[in-house]
C-alpha cells in the first residue's frame, strides 16, 4: 500500500489510538475498498450494516452445523460481515452520513450476530457429548453454559470496552460517540408515539444499554460530572492530554474485549470441533481483562478527582 493510500484509510480512522493493529492492516484498508465501492453507487451507511446483519446471521446458521465445509462458509460470512461492519462507519465518516441511528444500528448488528452464534452453537452441542463426563450429553446444560456467557458477560464486557474506546476519543477530541442516557431519555420522551413508535422503542433500549454502561463506571461518571461542570463541553488540551496519557496503555485491553480475539478463538474452536470452549473462555479469561481493565479505568479517575 503507498502513503498517500495508507493516508486515506488513515483518514477514515476514528483514531489510530484506539485502532487494534489487526483492523489497521487487514480489516481497515478492505473496510476502505468497499466503503469506496458502496459510496460509488451511492448506497447509504445504514444499507450496509444492514447487510452485515444477514452475513453475520447466517454465519451462526452455518455453524449449527458440524461439518468442516459448513464450519469454513460461516468463518467467510462472519468475516465479510466484519469487514462490512469496518465498511459501514468508514463511509459515514467519508460522506458525513453519521447518525445516531447509525450507531444504533451498528451496535445492534453486532448483538444479532452474537445471538445467532450463540443459538446455533448451543442447538448444536445438545446432542453432543458432554467432555469429562462419561455417557452424558450436554442437554439443557449447554443453554445454560450459553445464557452466562453471552447474556451475563458477553454483552457487559463489549459494552464496556465500547464504552472507554469512546471516552478516550472523547478526552482526546476525535470521533468520539459518547451518549449520555439522561438526554437520550429526555429525546426518548420527547418522541410522540403516532410517527415515531418505532424510534421511541429503539430509544428506550439504547438509553438503558447506556444507563448499564454509566452504573459500571461510577468514579468515571464523577469525574466527568465534574469537568462538564468546570469547563462545560471544552475541556481543556493538558487535561485531555493527562487523561489519555493516564488511560492509553488500557487501550489493549479494550481491543481485546471486543471482535477480533473473540473472534479468532472462536474459529480456532470450531475448526477443532470444540466451540464450547469458546464459552469458557469468555466466562474466564474475557471475565478477568473485563474486572481488570474496569479497576484501572476506574483508579485513574479517581485519582484525577483528587
Amino acid at each position: 500500500m503507498t502513503d498517500n493510500k495508507r493516508g486515506k484509510v488513515a483518514a477514515t480512522f476514528k483514531s489510530k489510538d484506539t485502532e487494534e493493529w489487526l483492523d489497521i492492516w487487514f480489516t481497515r484498508p478492505i473496510g476502505y475498498v468497499l466503503a469506496r465501492f458502496f459510496g460509488a453507487l451511492g448506497i447509504h451507511p445504514n444499507v450496509v450494516t444492514i447487510i452485515s446483519i444477514f452475513l453475520g446471521v447466517f454465519a451462526g446458521f452455518c455453524w449449527w452445523h458440524t461439518t468442516m465445509d459448513w464450519t469454513i462458509l460461516g468463518i467467510i460470512m462472519l468475516m465479510l460481515a466484519n469487514f462490512l461492519d469496518s465498511a459501514d462507519g468508514q463511509l459515514a465518516r467519508m460522506t458525513g452520513k453519521k447518525t445516531l441511528w447509525g450507531r444504533l444500528l451498528d451496535g445492534f448488528a453486532g448483538d444479532l450476530w452474537f445471538a445467532s452464534i450463540y443459538f446455533s452453537i448451543a442447538f448444536r452441542l445438545y446432542n453432543e457429548p458432554m467432555p469429562f463426563v462419561e455417557g452424558r450429553c450436554w442437554g439443557v446444560w449447554i443453554f445454560v453454559l450459553m445464557l452466562i456467557s453471552g447474556g451475563a458477560f458477553h454483552t457487559r464486557q463489549a459494552g464496556l470496552a465500547d464504552y472507554y474506546r469512546n471516552i478516550y476519543l472523547l478526552f482526546h477530541g476525535d470521533h468520539s460517540e459518547l451518549n449520555d442516557s439522561r438526554e437520550l431519555a429526555e429525546q426518548q420522551s420527547a418522541t410522540p408515539w403516532r410517527n415515531g413508535w418505532f424510534w421511541k422503542i429503539w430509544l428506550f433500549f439504547y438509553q438503558n444499554y447506556t444507563r448499564s454502561q454509566e452504573r459500571m463506571t461510577p468514579c468515571f461518571q464523577s469525574f466527568l460530572a465534574s469537568v462538564r461542570k468546570r469547563y462545560g463541553n471544552d475541556i481543556p488540551i493538558e487535561l485531555g492530554k493527562e487523561f489519555c496519557g493516564r488511560t492509553y496503555h488500557l487501550l489493549k485491553w479494550t481491543n481485546i474485549s471486543t471482535f477480533n480475539t473473540r473472534a479468532i478463538v472462536l474459529y480456532v474452536t470450531l475448526l477443532i470441533g470444540q466451540p464450547w470452549i469458546y464459552f469458557i473462555f469468555e466466562i474466564t479469561v474475557m471475565n478477568i481483562i473485563f474486572y481488570g481493565m474496569r479497576a484501572a479505568h476506574e483508579r485513574v479517575c479517581r485519582d484525577m478527582m483528587n
